[in-house]
């Protein structure tokens, strides 16, 4: 542990936040469409509508957030396979972010699907119905 590492550990905090962030953004835009429809149609919420809501809102994500990682990655490979002045410094900034965005995009496009549906689904299970 360094402080190039740190440096780059708090970079890969920054990218992940900020996925994840705009995740919960399209997450709770879908499940607010979702609302609305129901209210707008008469009929109670179902589990169905917000496993729906949220498996269309995490689904827009998809291409945004590979293209993201994608581009990152193409940015700080030749960092991880450079040498020369400075690289060993550059490679300790870089070699936390190049893990740590694997299990960022995993993160974001999985786990926080998955505990919004539970979390919503917990403040919203006496509105639903049948």
């Amino acid at each position: 542990m360094s402080i190039a590492v740190g440096v780059g550990f708090i970079a890969l905090a920054g990218v992940a936040a900020e996925t994840g962030v705009i995740m919960l953004l399209y997450l709770d835009q879908a499940w607010n469409e979702a609302r609305s429809k129901c209210s707008a149609e008469g009929r109670s919420l179902r589990r169905a509508d917000l496993y729906a809501a949220v498996g269309a809102g995490a689904v827009d994500r998809v291409r945004p957030k590979v293209m993201t990682v994608t581009a990152t990655m193409a940015g700080l490979l030749p960092i991880m396979w450079g040498t020369g002045t400075g690289s060993e410094v550059m490679h300790r900034i870089a070699a936390p972010m190049v893990g740590g965005l694997v299990s960022s995009t995993l993160l974001t496009l999985l786990v926080i699907p998955a505990i919004y549906t539970v979390w919503q689904g917990w403040v919203h299970r006496h509105d639903f119905g049948s």
